[in-house]
């Protein structure tokens, strides 16, 4: 990232546009091309970025266009044991990960004053196998500490000295963050019992800086890595650990008066007179002797003395146009006076004053991030500077920022001292012109996902300042950062930035990109084994693609809920196997059926479900009285473009329909199910054009019964005698339901004709049942249009079957 020379690795241009502005979005999908060289025909489109990587036993293809893909790895996609780095491959990983180097001159070390009997502590602790926390202020010098600790322990563990950052960490993060610095593993993120494996067998010293969790969480991450001696820092307001932690406590305070005022004269590079270390002493008491205040009074008291030396040093900066009327000279005009106690108690407003503009405007950057500072390498874009990466080095000099992991943010209370002289009036806008820079550098292909991991905190802070007031900005920095964030590996980052992204395309008013954050939402929990929360996001994804009519979406998104099922080991919602939603006829809303079945007159006959086949669960009809489903359960279920509100009326004005083509229809069943106009209903004695001599068809044939044509009747059904008397009660060709009280809208079993008309659909089974001995008390849901009539002769009567009205002889039941 060499701010100096910025070529198509850093921001997608070439040499020959220097002078373009890298942070427009506009110039994002442009190609630069020699003026000298002919245009042959429009550049090609810049291909997205896509990354696969392992995931436990899931092989995960992050797409930034349509969403990651998720599946089962494949035996030969499965990534080897991580082997441990070497030493040097741990040299080289810690000097990649510390903060950037100011450009310029070296700045001077600071020595680590009164701190040997502290150092000297936490070094044979560490040595016992033993984990410290480390407890002091904001200012104490705690990462100074950590850091000459580290140094001491660097042969005292097999794995060496693991440093870590805690900050906006969990233990699931960190604990990752731990095996990645350990093990090489590319690409490769192992699940919980995976990972848990590898950290247990971790034999390091764990230098952890600034720390935010405390309690059952501080547990979970000692408990985790036994065989690590951790040496963690943090401030007084994080919790404390808990009682059976058996963590060794150091508590770290601020430096005597002669420490600092040692401190503050190598600061400064030259002894101080009386009247500055008497202005000392005042300092030493009102800040406690917290070492970083001495180090910002050094840096005011070289500002004074180049003050001195040269009355004009800081014009240049607008120093003096932003003064007040009172000249900060003396009566002779070469003598300038000590800050006051407040400005050297608060000096942030004062030390900025005298900065360069690149300087004062990055602070204003921080500020509106909340305090995270950017990249020195995109300081010349979002300040528009080529040399604004030298501001940098001011800020470190003064102290105004401190390293923070592997980038700088606002050293303590810098940020409140800043926005009571300003610098947050113009907030909003410098947050969104970071927001828009990061937008087109993290989306762009030149750009690898580790670049943009590092970068995290300060992208999170654009997201989190834009949420609520420019949410279309917000959302397209979170369309392109999450994904690199994935690729990258950290998914703490992931998480974070896709939540933002749903919160900002809520308020926006952006159904399709809610529905792609919800749908990564749901990959990210099936990856970390969240079923129940990668369920309600994925139905919830695959709800709003499915009213944008997007097949593509619900398609990937009904994969994943499939192996949300398998893992879970139920079925999906709607009654609908994980079987079923992978294969490719199952995919598409056309051929779903509805949450409550299939009418049998339109339904044809399937096989008895096996295993591992494209089913459909049978669902059990709902009673009758009872309400309709809702349209929230429908739209949650795998089939939310079937939707009807009204499920039971809709089924009952179907059966309806059927009843009455049945009762008026004259139309035959040939052998083959094919209907024909060329035949009629055979005339019996009544002329009612129904056929009563013979034994009605059951509800319960099946498509590929045999009729009258060919194949004699082998059921032994009795066949009703004329001296047999008539009867109320319904024949066994009426085959009524053996439970009463079962719902009239019930679907009947698949039959290759209508059924008859009876008051309710009749129980799906495979052969009769025993009539009731009383009959049906429920109303019929659809009256049938043609009342039968009774038999003149003295023949039994039975029940007029419809769906066999348009039966020739040879259409007698035959089972």
């Amino acid at each position: 990232m060499d701010p100096m020379n910025r070529g198509p690795e850093e921001y997608g241009h070439d040499g020959n546009h220097t002078d373009e502005n890298p942070a427009d979005p506009a110039r994002s999908g442009r190609t630069p091309r020699d003026p000298m060289t002919p245009d042959f025909g429009q550049p090609a489109p810049v291909l997205a970025r896509t990354v696969q990587l392992v995931s436990g036993d899931f092989l995960l293809t992050v797409n930034p266009v349509d969403g990651s893909e998720i599946e089962p790895c494949p035996p030969g996609e499965r990534p080897t044991p991580p082997a441990k780095r070497t030493a040097a491959d741990r040299a080289e990983l810690r000097r990649a990960s510390m903060p950037p180097v100011p450009p310029g001159p070296a700045l001077p070390r600071l020595p680590l004053l009164e701190r040997q009997e502290e150092r000297e502590r936490l070094v044979r602790l560490l040595a016992r196998g033993r984990s410290v926390r480390l407890t002091g202020p904001a200012g104490s010098g705690r990462t100074a500490l950590v850091n000459a600790v580290a140094d001491d322990c660097a042969d005292l563990a097999p794995d060496g000295v693991v440093r870590l950052s805690g900050y906006r960490r969990t233990p699931g993060e960190l604990l990752h963050d731990l095996f990645a610095a350990v093990h090489d593993a590319p690409l490769h993120r192992p699940e919980r019992a995976q990972l848990l494996e590898h950290v247990h067998e971790i034999g390091a010293v764990v230098v952890l800086d600034d720390l935010e969790f405390g309690g059952a969480a501080l547990d979970e991450l000692l408990d985790a890595t036994p065989e690590c001696a951790f040496l963690i820092a943090a401030t007084p307001d994080v919790a404390a650990p808990s009682a059976d932690s058996h963590l060794e406590e150091v508590f770290l305070g601020g430096l005597g008066r002669g420490g600092g005022l040692e401190l503050l004269e190598r600061a400064v590079g030259r002894v101080l007179d009386d009247e500055e270390a008497n202005w000392a002493g005042d300092l030493w008491f009102e800040s406690e002797g917290l070492p970083l205040r001495f180090v910002q009074a050094g840096a005011l008291l070289r500002q004074r003395d180049q003050l001195r030396a040269d009355p004009h040093a800081f014009e240049e900066n607008g120093y003096f146009g932003d003064t007040p009327v009172d000249a900060p000279f003396a009566d002779d005009g070469h003598d300038v006076p000590l800050p006051s106690l407040a400005d050297g108690a608060a000096p942030a407003a004062l030390l900025a004053s005298r900065l360069s503009p690149a300087a004062r405007a990055t602070l204003k950057f921080a500020v509106a991030l909340g305090g995270e500072l950017p990249h020195q390498a995109h300081l010349p874009a979002l300040v528009g500077d080529t040399h604004a990466d030298a501001a940098l080095a001011e800020l470190v000099g003064c102290a105004l920022v401190t390293p923070v992991g592997a980038h700088y943010r606002l050293a303590a209370g810098v940020r409140t001292q800043l926005e009571a002289v300003g610098y947050a009036e113009e907030a909003p806008e410098y947050a969104l012109g970071a927001a828009q820079h990061y937008a087109w550098w993290s989306g762009h292909p030149s750009v690898t996902p580790e670049r943009v991991a590092a970068e995290a905190d300060a992208v999170q802070a654009a997201l989190a300042a834009l949420v609520a007031t420019e949410s279309g900005a917000a959302v397209l920095l979170a369309r392109t950062a999450a994904p690199a964030f994935a690729g990258g590996l950290d998914w703490g980052a992931w998480e974070r930035a896709l939540r933002s992204g749903q919160e900002a395309a809520r308020n926006a008013g952006e159904v399709a990109e809610e529905a792609y954050f919800h749908h990564e939402l749901g990959i990210l929990a099936l990856c970390g084994g969240q079923l129940d929360r990668a369920r309600a996001e994925l139905e919830a994804s695959i709800g709003l693609r499915g009213a944008l009519a997007d097949k593509r979406g619900m398609i990937s998104g009904r994969r994943a809920l499939a192996l949300v099922a398998d893992r879970s080991g139920g079925a999906l919602p709607g009654g609908s196997t994980a079987a079923a939603e992978e294969m490719p006829d199952a995919r598409y809303e056309e051929s779903a059926s509805p949450p409550s079945g299939i009418p049998a007159a339109f339904a044809l006959p399937e096989p008895p479900p096996e295993p591992d086949t494209l089913v459909t669960s049978r669902v059990t009809p709902a009673p009758a009285a009872g309400p309709a489903p809702s349209r929230r359960s429908i739209v949650r279920g795998t089939r939310r473009n079937l939707v009807a509100a009204g499920a039971g009326a809709l089924l009952a004005a179907v059966l309806g329909t059927v009843v009455t083509l049945g009762a008026t229809s004259g139309n035959d069943d040939s052998p083959g199910d094919k209907v024909t106009t060329e035949q009629s209903a055979k005339e019996d004695r009544d002329g009612d054009g129904l056929n009563a001599d013979k034994p009605q068809k059951d509800s319960t044939n099946r498509a590929d019964d045999p009729g009258e044509d060919g194949v004699a009747d082998t059921s032994g059904s009795p066949v009703p005698s004329a001296s047999d008397e008539p009867s109320d009660e319904p024949s066994d060709s009426a085959e009524p339901s053996d439970d009463p009280t079962k719902p009239t809208d019930e679907p009947t079993k698949p039959t290759d004709k209508p059924t008859k008309p009876t008051d309710k659909p009749t129980k799906p089974t495979d052969k009769p049942t025993k009539p009731p001995t009383t009959p049906p008390t429920t109303p019929p849901t659809t009256p049938p249009t043609t009342p039968p009539t009774p038999p003149e002769s003295d023949s039994p009567p039975t029940s007029p079957d419809i769906s066999n009205s348009a039966s020739g002889p040879g259409s007698e039941d035959r089972i």
